[in-house]
């Protein structure tokens, strides 16, 4: 497990100032990369690609063996075989964790989290979980050119007990590691005083630029309601975040919605390998 306390810092290459030099760089790391093209055609877009580009400084050379690395987990792990049938008990666990069927107002997908929703299911199935999701939102997030992926913890009534330190460094591996720069926000809401001993030592397995992109939010607080009306529509919002959405989700809605993607990322791939754009916003 020493993978957990590693730290890193790469070095900062020049960002490319068109979309010529972006795909240089693209082009760049796929010569890199090999015959690992024609193995994971799908995983190796050239959405992918950028995403950890973009993650690492626009170092090709540390893009591309980041990209292995996720290649050789992916062989492990096969989070593309993973479906909404995979989970027994998923209509209580997806009420912890769930894709709303709202974006923000710059268009990015919202993930929510309630962690004070006691789970049901093992450590193991929880991970298994969290890749279902994270490979549903990096294929909804395929062509953007930053993060698309709003993450949302609603931390009122949190306990120590509810994200174990172990799980909580393994989830931050797996989403800086295998699915770096998907993140465009993590807002933190709510977070009781407790909190702040376990956020300390937490933040110590956060890299820097998405550290950055953590904001603390509280209900009660103008400041935080300024910054959640800026980023979204509050009627839209659950009531938990400062929303005006006071509605219960809907299993069996959700449900058929995710059927429906397990359908379409089976699918919708066309002959180079990338899914389809029919399948955004599905």
């Amino acid at each position: 497990m020493s993978y957990l306390f590693r730290t890193r810092s790469d070095p900062t290459q020049q960002k490319p100032t068109s979309s010529e030099e972006m795909q240089r760089e693209v082009d760049g790391v796929r010569e890199m990369l090999g015959d690992l093209q024609k193995e994971m055609p799908s995983f190796l877009s050239d959405g992918t690609i950028r995403r950890f580009l973009r993650a690492k400084n626009w170092s090709t050379e540390q893009a591309a063996k980041a990209l292995k690395e996720a290649v050789k987990w992916r062989r492990q792990f096969k989070p593309e075989e993973i479906c909404w049938e995979d989970f027994a008990g998923i209509e209580h666990e997806v009420q912890r964790a769930y894709i709303p069927d709202y974006l923000d107002k710059n268009g990015r997908t919202v993930f929510v989290v309630m962690t004070s929703i006691k789970s049901l299911t093992s450590t193991k199935e929880r991970m298994k979980q969290l890749v279902y999701n994270l490979e549903n939102m990096a294929m909804n997030s395929e062509g953007t050119q930053e993060g698309n992926v709003i993450w949302m913890c609603n931390f009122q009534g949190w306990t120590v007990s509810s994200t174990p330190l172990w799980e909580t460094r393994e989830s931050l591996h797996i989403i800086q590691n295998y699915y770096p720069g998907l993140i465009g926000a993590a807002i933190l809401s709510n977070p009781p005083k407790i909190f702040e001993s376990f956020w300390k030592i937490v933040k110590r397995f956060i890299e820097p630029t998405l550290q950055e992109k953590v904001k603390f939010v509280y209900s009660n607080n103008s400041d935080s309601q300024r910054i959640m009306s800026g980023m979204f529509d509050m009627d839209k919002l659950e009531s938990a975040f400062g929303g005006k959405n006071t509605a219960s989700l809907d299993i069996s809605k959700y449900a058929e919605r995710m059927r429906r993607r397990d359908q379409l990322r089976r699918a919708g791939k066309n002959t180079n390998g990338n899914i389809s754009s029919s399948w955004q916003g599905k």
